[in-house]
């Protein structure tokens, strides 16, 4: 074959070219920049127009010539071909589907040659038109193992995040990990989410540090740079957690506040107040403490005002003599509740699982499904993100649910059952009456009664429920079923057990429905909020009404047997 230069537009197309079919917009738009940047790299093969004359027929690379005259170049290289040669419809056809882009691996490869030469990332971004970020995730591969490398080469390739979460971990440590799991020969496929997983280190994020360069020196805290954060933000970043925290608490202890004093986080980075000290939400006032706290979560030193108790005045006696004495009171001991922590939270869980049986099997119109939507978006539960919040895993339980009312073509499609189920699933994953930090609170409880889930509770008739009521309670449970009294507390459970072997007992106390009181003092309180966004400020945060009171009577429930549609139309009426 000859070489020469020839006008792209000058060329004429080969009818039995085998790619008819338009190419996309983003492809042409590619190939048209990186001609701009560099040239045509690979000249197009041409040949004589049997028809006579000078011009020439393209047999291979249509779209270099196009993009070509795109870019408005007068000149570009070209192959003549023999005129004996048989370039036809096969070979245009073979040329074309031989073709196959280069792997991620390849790519970074190229990419690394073309750095070593003086390109730079922007450059070559520029001449691929790809965009930086894509050159620097690809560079991310120059710190993978070989082995996963030789992995990623066949088109198994870890999402960016995976990538970056990799590509931080050391080569010993990666070695380690791909150990356990690299692809067997049952299952080719890596699961990258728990190689990712696997080699997850805690960050410790810059703009959280409240010390200086000269404790980071002190404590040899290296920051590196995150080049996939926003620009206009602090990125550096460092996984030395010992060190941060260490750093922090020194800064903190150093620079404590008068009335200030140091206070320990529990694990979920809250504040642990010290004994009977109570937390100041709104404005503190002078008498006030402040607490401050490193967040082991991400490392910032956070504060919490509280104000302790009044000191008790000691009791003064005069006697008849005149003498003063002071005289230490003693606090009675507390009697014992009438339901044991443990028995509060065995009614919390059977409070949940009857609420999550009903709303699963009884019959709910949809206007109550709706209203009992907007009840579990005000659960205490529930966290909202908007613009002064952040809540990074709202998202996740309701998420799966969600994605049954998308269609193929990516948009909302579903019929009214499978809504109906949807919200079904998505309020048995929000409501909950736990005694944990899943609880919904009162709203959970309103919701239950509006769909009769009380009619669900188990009887609660069992030894291992009896056992955590006191004496008291369970005299007067027995009291209430004519259940004669014994000596002996065991004596007395048993007997109530096998009163109630083929009978329902629920303790009055442990009902879902709240009092109306309750509904109305929350209803109240939440309505001024509403007019006045700042009339909560000073209120305390809702704890939820689940905790039976101490000194709640216990009666037998009322009779009940099985529960129809009837009984469910009815309570969702």
């Amino acid at each position: 074959m000859e070489l020469m230069t020839v006008d792209p537009r000058s060329l004429k197309d080969n009818p039995d070219r085998a790619r008819q079919s338009k190419s996309s917009p983003q492809s042409d738009a590619l190939l048209c920049a990186s001609i701009k940047a560099i040239g045509v790299v690979q000249p197009p093969v041409v040949k004589l127009d049997p028809d006579g004359g000078n011009s020439y027929i393209i047999v291979f690379g249509h779209r270099r010539a196009a993009q070509a005259a795109a870019a408005e170049l007068t000149e570009i290289p070209v192959l003549v071909a023999d005129p004996s040669d048989d370039l036809g419809a096969m070979q245009s056809f073979a040329e074309n589907i031989a073709r196959e882009p280069l792997n991620p691996v390849d790519q970074w490869r190229a990419i690394e040659r073309l750095v070593a030469v003086g390109w730079t990332e922007e450059s070559i971004a520029l001449a691929l038109a790809l965009p930086v970020r894509q050159i620097r995730k690809l560079r991310l591969l120059a710190n993978i193992l070989p082995a996963m490398l030789d992995q990623m080469a066949r088109g198994d390739m870890p999402n960016e995040q995976q990538l970056r979460t990799i590509a931080a971990a050391g080569q010993d440590e990666q070695a380690e990990v791909w150990k356990k799991y690299k692809p067997k020969k049952q299952d080719p496929q890596v699961s990258w989410w728990e190689v990712a997983r696997a080699l997850t280190r805690t960050r410790m994020l810059a703009k959280h540090a409240s010390f200086g360069d000269d404790l980071a020196q002190a404590y040899g805290i290296t920051w590196v740079e995150d080049l996939f954060a926003p620009a206009d933000e602090d990125s550096r970043f460092t996984t030395d957690v010992e060190a941060f925290l260490g750093a922090q608490q020194e800064w903190l202890s150093n620079n404590l506040p008068k009335r200030g004093a140091v206070i320990e986080a529990n694990e979920y980075g809250q504040a642990k107040l010290p004994p009977k000290a109570q937390q100041v939400y709104g404005k503190p006032g002078k008498g006030d403490l402040t607490g401050w706290y490193i967040n082991a979560r991400d490392g910032s030193v956070q504060s919490v005002a509280y104000r302790m108790p009044e000191a008790k005045k000691p009791k003064v006696l005069k006697g008849a003599d005149g003498v003063e004495t002071v005289v230490d009171e003693i606090e009675a001991p507390k009697a014992r509740p009438d339901v044991t922590q443990k028995g509060l939270d065995m009614i919390g869980d059977l409070r949940t699982d009857a609420l999550h049986e009903v709303l699963a099997r009884a019959p709910i119109k949809d206007d109550t499904l709706t209203a009992l939507l907007v009840l579990a978006l005000a659960g205490q539960n529930v966290t909202i993100a908007s613009g002064a919040s952040d809540n990074p895993y709202g998202h996740a339980k309701c998420a799966p649910h969600a994605v049954r009312l998308i269609g193929e073509d990516g948009q909302l499609s579903f019929d009214r059952e499978t809504l109906g189920w949807v919200a079904r699933s998505v309020l048995i994953e929000v409501l909950s009456l736990r005694r944990n930090r899943s609880d919904s609170g009162l709203v959970a409880r309103i919701a239950g009664d509006a769909i009769g889930a009380d009619q669900f509770l188990p009887s609660m008739a069992s030894e291992e429920f009896l056992s955590c009521l006191s004496r008291t309670a369970l005299e007067a449970v027995a009291e209430t079923a004519g259940v004669p009294g014994r000596i002996k507390v065991k004596d007395t459970r048993a007997a109530v057990v096998e009163h109630f072997a083929d009978d329902r007992l629920v303790l009055p106390a442990a009902a879902i429905a709240p009092d109306a009181s309750e509904v109305s003092a929350w209803a109240t309180r939440f309505a001024a909020v509403a007019s006045d966004p700042d009339a909560d400020d000073e209120a305390e945060p809702s704890t939820g009404d689940d905790e039976l009171p101490e000194t709640a009577p216990h009666e037998e429930t009322e009779e009940s047997g099985g529960v129809g549609d009837d009984d469910f139309r009815e309570a969702a009426e």
